[in-house]
């Protein structure tokens, strides 16, 4: 399970897997204090997508994503191009 490097590939393939099987696919967000990282895990148990990062700036992008991934996960509407309209 290898760390994206970057987040614009990261938040895409983050998406990506959520639109192919909403039902299976969940979201972590793990903060350890001692090491000042921030992890991200989307994964629908065949595939996982992490990102770690310790920037202030990187934990508004992360905030952002998240948001929308719940938002598709509440909303009642059909979740086809839901992601390309933001």
């Amino acid at each position: 399970m290898p760390y994206y490097q970057t987040w614009e590939e990261f938040a895409r393939a983050a998406e990506k897997l959520y639109l192919t099987d909403p039902m299976k696919v969940r979201v972590v967000l793990k903060y350890r204090h001692c090491d000042g990282h921030l992890c991200m895990k989307v994964t629908d148990n065949a595939v996982c997508l992490q990102y770690k990062t310790d920037q202030a700036q990187d934990v508004k992008k992360i905030e952002k994503l998240h948001g929308k991934l719940m938002r598709l996960m509440v909303s009642k509407e059909t979740h086809s191009g839901a992601m390309e309209t933001d």
